[in-house]
């Protein structure tokens, strides 16, 4: 069971830049500590438990390139042509027979190399004569086209390292080195509620001063993306007393709970004060928009994060506080956030001293460069702003005013998760 101690943060104060959120959590949450043995099928996306040592070279035997002839570097034309006999044939997947000093092997790309040569002519660069020699030029250096065993990974390197989140190519590593099992932390196991009397589950009756939920339902698949197990709670109804009883209740099942809406300093606002009443309130208010009102707070050593009820507050918080700390319990190595530069087409004020996430299409400029293109209307309610837009304009604190033609950094939604 993952753990937090309650010094972890110092509440109080200014609010919270990004930064200085992302950075206590990553230095301060301790990750779970089980593991389990996944098939390598089953294995994208998971936390790798331990390094993977290369346990043979990749290639394992030094192998051809291309399809072509195979010669020792000694017997290459200084100048002109040079005919070879041509002394046996090699294929991938084939034992090599041993060549002769002046001799050439047909040999076909991946096939390893016969036991005296080192170089291989590219079939198209050679012909062949009437009597069934091959003719080749000159100018060609010793070891062409040729893959020396290890040239890839040599045996004994660390290919893989400890927290890496497994990617398909990773897994490729993996099976290349014989391997049908991977060691990975095990998944984390979240817990979702959402809090509010104006929500009404989808397929529930709504009244007419209702909603239906749809937050719970957005960061619960945002949370499945990062690999983990997900609890659907339920809804938390506006009463302090019940939402302390109820987060007290569940937290020693999961690793981590997450709540949507009610952290905001509304009268009716109960998130921030069930978390004082049930257990600790660490953090509180981060300097970020949309989505200053984030609460964090301890359960009995679970963590718990409140993150506001509007959507897209609700996603941009959870991409910048709940996904850092999903990786630092799953003992993941921190994967910071890479925005690309693009050219914006909208003008934009903002404070300085907050960081600020403006929603974009991109398009494609007439002279090819990429511009981002400001969703044309304000609110951090509008789920449409997120369906109908490419990713986020990321504007640090201490920008104030962007205008068309200024770079900028983007943050596709497809790499967010």
């Amino acid at each position: 069971m993952a753990q937090l101690s309650d010094d972890c943060f110092a509440f109080g104060g200014p609010m919270m830049s990004v930064d200085e959120a992302v950075a206590i959590i990553a230095a301060r949450v301790k990750p779970v500590g089980e593991t389990e043995a996944v098939a390598l099928v089953d294995a994208d996306g998971r936390i790798l438990a331990g390094d993977i040592v290369a346990p043979l070279a990749l290639p394992p035997f030094k192998n051809s390139a291309v399809d072509g002839y195979a010669v020792s570097g000694a017997d290459l034309p200084a100048s002109g042509e040079r005919a070879f006999p041509v002394a046996g044939r090699v294929q991938a997947g084939a034992s090599a027979q041993p060549a002769q000093a002046g001799q050439a092997v047909r040999i076909f790309t991946g096939a390893p190399m016969p036991d005296g040569t080192d170089t291989v002519f590219m079939q198209e660069d050679v012909r062949i004569d009437e009597s069934g020699r091959v003719i080749l030029p000159s100018g060609l250096k010793v070891g062409a086209n040729v893959r020396p065993s290890g040239e890839d990974i040599p045996r004994g390197h660390v290919a893989l390292a400890a927290g890496r989140r497994l990617r398909p190519q990773d897994i490729a590593v993996a099976a290349a080195f014989g391997l049908t099992t991977l060691d990975v932390v095990r998944r984390l196991r979240v817990g979702v509620f959402s809090t509010g009397d104006e929500l009404a589950a989808p397929g529930s009756a709504r009244t007419e001063a209702q909603l239906f939920d749809s937050n719970r339902f957005m960061l619960m698949a945002m949370l499945r993306r990062l690999g983990c197990e997900v609890g659907d709670l339920g809804i938390l109804r506006d009463e302090r007393a019940e939402l302390a009883a109820a987060l007290k209740q569940v937290a020693r099942r999961y690793d981590l709970i997450l709540t949507t809406g009610g952290v905001s300093t509304g009268e009716e606002d109960h998130v921030r004060a069930g978390i004082e009443q049930a257990g600790s309130l660490v953090l509180w208010r981060m300097a970020i928009k949309p989505g200053r009102p984030v609460a964090m707070g301890i359960i009995d050593g679970t963590p718990l994060i409140g993150l506001p009820g509007n959507p897209v507050a609700s996603f941009v918080t959870f991409v910048h506080v709940v996904r850092p700390t999903v990786l630092a319990l799953s003992g993941a190595v921190p994967s910071p956030l890479l925005s690309m530069p693009v050219r914006a087409a909208f003008s934009y004020k903002k404070k300085s001293g907050r960081r600020e996430y403006v929603r974009v299409s991109l398009r494609r400029a007439t002279d090819g460069t990429l511009e981002a293109n400001k969703f044309p209307r304000e609110g951090a309610g509008l789920l449409s702003s997120l369906i109908e837009t490419d990713g986020l304009v990321e504007l640090g604190e201490s920008v104030v005013r962007v205008e068309p033609g200024d770079a900028v950094g983007f943050l596709g939604y497809a790499d967010l998760l």
